[in-house]
């Protein structure tokens, strides 16, 4: 069992004939994704080769694409002004899950894009993310394949960099899947979304929460965590040093007064019966006592 993302599931790419979207494919089937097309309007009908002698093939839109290939996850390698439009195009095309990396996507588009989203019922990671990896059945984004393993902690993160570092620091007890939900203002998917996901989930045993300064979501996960959480949670806040005011690295880490400060949304989690760990290393060595 996994989260959002099996072996059984099928891929597109839109955007995959650019440089970012060759470059990360070739990673992604790889790591054993079955990316069964890619999505290109100027290049339809034609294949693209990629090594270990895999065909994949173009299409001039995602709906032609699920057509042909029953596809139901996409991921999304589109520069940010064209950003929307592909996001609509996939929930047009009734695409259950799109996976959006691009970085600098403007928040008034996301806003649109995500009320459009939750309309017609497709569920949108990012933007401004990794993306997501059930180790050994499928990674579909940018995180690295080879610095973890199979397991059974769900890991939740606002930060790229930190998902890497705790898939690595925890690889010898593995994981169901991690989840970038990334560090925009508004994302797709929440930390609420996946601590539900994991709770459900039989194969997960406990589960590690990253956030970061700015926003309130971590202090509402917080208080879900403690109404509806009953497996092990552990954490960890970015920005104990962030200077108050300052917008620190993702365009959600800005803080006012104490509300989304590290040290509130550390209070808040222990309140909830999360331990969090002063830095990731620390973090993780909470998880293995947990598991140990």
């Amino acid at each position: 069992m996994a989260i959002f993302l099996t072996k059984d599931s099928k891929v597109i790419v839109q955007g995959m004939t650019g440089s970012e979207g060759m470059k990360h494919t070739q990673r992604m089937l790889a790591s054993g994704t079955q990316i069964v097309g890619g999505v290109n309007p100027r290049k339809a009908g034609t294949e693209v080769e990629f090594p270990g002698d895999v065909t994949v093939p173009v299409f001039g839109s995602v709906a032609e694409a699920m057509a042909e290939t029953g596809a139901d996850v996409s991921v999304l390698f589109v520069p940010p002004a064209f950003t929307k439009s592909a996001v609509i195009e996939a929930v047009d095309a009734g695409m259950p899950l799109a996976v959006i990396i691009t970085e600098g996507v403007p928040v008034a588009d996301t806003a649109e894009f995500f009320a459009y989203a939750q309309s017609k019922g497709t569920r949108l990671i990012g933007p401004n993310c990794p993306g997501l990896i059930t180790p050994g059945q499928s990674n579909v984004g940018i995180t690295p394949a080879t610095i973890t393993g199979p397991g059974k902690i769900g890991l939740v993160s606002k930060s790229g960099t930190l998902t890497y570092q705790m898939l690595f620091e925890l690889r010898e007890i593995g994981f169901s899947t991690a989840v970038g939900i990334g560090g925009d203002p508004i994302v797709g998917t929440t930390h609420i979304d996946c601590l539900e996901a994991f709770e459900n989930d039989p194969d997960t045993a406990a589960i590690v929460m990253i956030g970061e300064i700015g926003g309130d979501a971590e202090e509402r996960a917080a208080a879900y965590i403690k109404e509806h959480v009953t497996k092990p949670v552990v954490g960890y806040v970015a920005g104990f040093e962030a200077p108050e005011g300052k917008t620190m690295g993702h365009a959600g880490a800005i803080v006012s007064g104490s509300a989304g400060t590290a040290q509130a949304k550390k209070e808040a989690l222990e309140a909830a019966g999360v331990k969090v760990g002063k830095t990731p290393s620390e973090t993780a060595q909470l998880m293995r006592d947990i598991l140990g």
